[in-house]
């Protein structure tokens, strides 16, 4: 197995948006307990199948999963990429990626359910990570694809994970940003005592209240772009809260936490990792040993400077080295 790892650094400072504004739960009790974002059906307006998105960045369409809608934007011919971002979040994380990538490819970015323009299913059960899972591969089919290069960050990273394992006939490369192999994160969150601290903020997300307590302008905290940063504001007001916050309560481990036993599937692709050293919502002690749990090579990035959205916080790197790596 071939493992490259590049750029290690040391790791310093904190998440502005998890460990500053949700782990400081009292200043947020303090709010209105009223919602500024209670869950909601995703509404009218959506843009049609074909319609521009903004910055000339592709066409609007949706995908059909078992019932529920998912929303994508799509650009470019070729190879399929499908690119799945985390919390909170939406399709136009990856705009600065989108372009670059859609020079040789097709690049699908897809909205997860529960978020802006994709349905907004109600219940916990319905954010369950078979559900998530089956989301993308839908988008597949509906590409009329047999695989595709699959790409995740954060929430979407743990699908893109999970997505590669259950179906690795349907994977041609994966590519994870900010989330460590979940094997890897069970691991620290059971031994880590900084980890099981720094994952207070998951904690306070699975219970009952939260969706009443955690407001969308929080949200946007980390957005450091004031154009982007409106724009933000627009997708996650039409997003579901309760949605967004039932991919914790579905999926986040709960106490107490236990280190795996079983290593479950192994991925059977190439795997590109980018990892972010800021980030202290998910430390990158989790990444040791995630070669593995792969039957592929592995590259490690990691980036000294760069916090948990790595794909916004260091886009020129992460752009440049996705396409040199997915270069045939």
């Amino acid at each position: 197995m071939m493992i490259r790892r590049v750029g290690i650094g040391s790791l310093s400072g904190w998440s502005v948006l998890f460990l500053v504004a949700w782990m400081t739960l009292p200043c947020i009790q303090a709010q209105e307990a009223k919602s500024a974002g209670a869950s909601k059906p995703a509404g009218s307006g959506k843009p049609a199948v074909g319609d521009p998105a903004e910055g000339g960045l592709g066409t609007h369409g949706f995908a059909d999963s078992g019932g529920t809608k998912i929303h994508y934007v799509t650009k470019g011919t070729g190879p399929l990429v499908v690119m799945i971002h985390g919390f909170p979040d939406y399709w136009y994380t990856w705009r600065k990626q989108m372009p670059a990538l859609a020079e040789n490819h097709q690049v699908v970015a897809i909205d997860q359910r529960g978020y802006n323009w994709s349905d907004q299913p109600e219940g916990v059960e319905a954010y369950a990570m078979s559900h998530l899972v089956d989301d993308v591969l839908a988008v597949v089919k509906h590409f009329e694809r047999d695989q595709a290069i699959i790409v995740g960050h954060d929430w979407g990273g743990m699908v893109a994970w999970q997505f590669a394992m259950r179906y690795p006939e349907a994977t041609s490369k994966l590519i994870i940003l900010n989330l460590p192999h979940p094997n890897g994160l069970s691991r620290e969150l059971a031994s880590n005592p900084e980890q099981q601290k720094n994952s207070a903020y998951a904690r306070f997300f699975q219970t009952a209240e939260a969706s009443k307590l955690v407001k969308v302008d929080t949200l946007v905290g980390w957005v450091k772009d004031p154009d982007a940063k409106e724009k933000y504001l627009e997708a996650l007001k039409r997003s579901s809260m309760e949605g967004m916050l039932n991919y914790y309560k579905a999926n986040y481990p709960r106490e107490p936490y236990t280190a795996p036993t079983d290593p479950g599937p192994r991925v059977k692709c190439s795997v590109l990792m980018f990892h972010g050293l800021k980030d202290k919502a998910l430390l990158s002690d989790a990444l040791d040993g995630t070669w593995q749990w792969l039957d592929r090579d592995l590259t490690l990035v990691t980036i000294p400077d760069a916090d948990h959205f790595v794909q916004q916080d260091a886009a020129d790197q992460v752009t440049k080295t996705m396409v040199r790596w997915l270069e045939p």
